[in-house]
Order: C-alpha cells, then structure tokens, then sequence
C-alpha cells in the first residue's frame, strides 16, 4: 500500500507541478478539462465495458449498491446534523456537506484499489461508482446543492438527463452482454484492455491538476476539520460495520470498504460553481483530505 500511495503521489505532484508552469500556455484547468473528457467520453466508457462485461454480476452488485449509498447517506446525515449544530451559512453547509459525504470512488480509488488488491479490484470500484456513487450524486447531490446555492437557471435540467452518458451507456451494455453469456472477441478484448490501462495514470494525473494550495485559508480550516473527521475516520468504520450487515467478507470487503475511505470526489467542485456554494472552501476540502488520505488510506488497509 505505501509503495502504492508513493506512486500515486509522484504522478498527483506532477499534475499539480503543472499549476504552476503552464506549459505550451496551457492552464492547470484547460489541461485537466482536457484530459477529464478524454477519460469520461471515451477511456472511462472502455474499461467499464471491459471490466463489467466479465464481472460477477449479482447479488454481490446489490450488496456494493447497499454498502455505498448506505455510507454516503449517512455521511450526509452526519455532515448536515453538525452544520445545523455550529450554524454555518447555506453556502458553507452546501460546500461541507459534499466534501464530507462523497468520496473520489473512481479517480482515487482506482488506481489504489487496483494496486493494492489487483485487477479483480476494478471491478468493485466500477459497481460502487455506477450503482451508488454517481446515482446519489446526479441526484441527492444535485438537490442538495440546489437547495443551499443560488442557482440563476430559469428551468432546471432533468436529474435523469445526467444518466444519458457514456459510462452508463457502457454499463448498461455490459451488463446485457454479461447476462447473456456473449463472449468478447479477441481483437475487441485486447483493445479495451489497451483503452483500460491508460484510465489510472489520466485520472491520478488530472487529480493533481485539480489540487489548489491557494484555496487554503485558515477562515475555511473550521469548516474542513468536520469534513476530515467524518470522510476519513467517521465513514470508513462506519463502513466496515455495514459491509458486516450486508454479508460482504473478505478481500471484497476490505477493497469496497476502502474505496468508500477515499477523500472528497473532485466533482464536487463543478457542482460548487454552478450552484454558487463555496467553491474555495470546496476546494481545499479536496487538497487536504487528498493529502491527509496518504495516512488514513493506509491505517485502514492495515485494519481491513
């Protein structure tokens, strides 16, 4: 795992490096604009199709859907409990809310994952991002945000209209073909195991791209150490005791479990923007739990 975690640090450095030498008059945010899209519309699409094409799909799926909406809905109880306790303003208690309840399933735990336990790993990242994490965003996060920011939008969009996209898509077919027992092509095998590999080393580097030192303040450090507590101590055991519940054992149930320890998603910071929350506080939500998590990752892969 440290071994992992150094790796990982090294290739976020560089991501972050690039933030302050532009280089070619790219910005950090062009970059990692660039490279994000790259990934979700068309590596991310790839392995999800690779990965669940061969997946154990089953009552094993439903059991990571329970654990992972589960835990994030209780990081938001948890999370909105303390911000009605210490009165924070609607932009703040937005801001806190997702930081602290939504973890970087897909470009933390990817890597990490597949690292630490192997290729068999992906697969549970993939089922924990697509049947609860993305869902609970695309909706309960959504909503939240809406509710604690300012959104100008005359009409809202549809929250089922952020489903039509390439990663459920794929998953979708996937799923299908899995569950009728159509076997892959060679050539068609080899290329999306290609597509797949290049999937960590973009999202790790694009992490690093989103780091911003500069968004932390010691006005937000307040509002951060809740965030900490819960996402990186609170949750994970609170985890591991629902992934009891849920008849999850083994090393399925330590990848799942520390998947669901990842620090604040990145996303997050999109959704700050548009719906006018604080999105510098948000930000160094992410920085910070990312750095602390080189410490927390590890103490939970030791107890798992």
């Amino acid at each position: 795992m440290n071994t992992t975690l150094i790796q990982m640090s090294v290739l976020m450095l560089c991501g972050a490096g690039w933030r302050l030498f532009s280089l070619q008059g790219l910005s950090a945010d062009q970059t990692r604009m660039a490279l994000t899209s790259v990934v979700y519309y068309f590596f991310l699409p790839a392995m999800v199709l690779e990965v669940l094409w061969k997946a154990d799909i089953g009552w094993q799926s439903l059991k990571y859907s329970a654990l992972g909406c589960s835990t994030i809905l209780l990081g938001i109880i948890f999370t909105w409990l303390l911000t009605k306790l210490f009165k924070f303003k609607n932009a703040q208690t937005g801001a806190v809310i997702l930081a602290a309840a939504y973890p970087n399933v897909t470009y933390l735990g990817l890597p990490v994952l597949e690292q630490a336990f192997g290729p068999w790993a992906r697969s549970v990242v993939i089922q924990i991002d697509l049947f609860a994490a993305a869902p609970l965003v695309f909706t309960v996060g959504i909503a939240l945000a809406r509710y604690y920011g300012a959104n100008m939008e005359e009409k809202p969009k549809s929250l089922l209209g952020f489903f039509n996209a390439p990663p459920f898509w794929a998953a979708l077919l996937a799923v299908v073909l899995n569950l009728n027992h159509i076997q892959a092509p060679i050539w068609l095998e080899g290329l999306l195991q290609k597509l797949s590999a290049a999937v960590a080393p973009l999202m790790i580097f694009s992490l690093g791209l989103a780091l911003s030192w500069r968004a932390i303040h010691l006005r937000n450090l307040p509002y951060i150490l809740p965030v900490v507590i819960i996402k990186l101590l609170l949750l994970p055991w609170a985890a591991m005791h629902i992934a009891d519940l849920a008849h999850l054992r083994g090393q399925f149930k330590a990848a799942a479990v520390l998947d669901l320890a990842m620090p604040s998603m990145v996303l997050g910071v999109v959704l700050c923007d548009r719906y006018r929350l604080d999105s510098a506080l948000y930000a160094a939500a992410v920085t910070i739990t990312t750095g602390l998590s080189l410490l927390s990752l590890p103490f939970w892969f030791g107890v798992l």
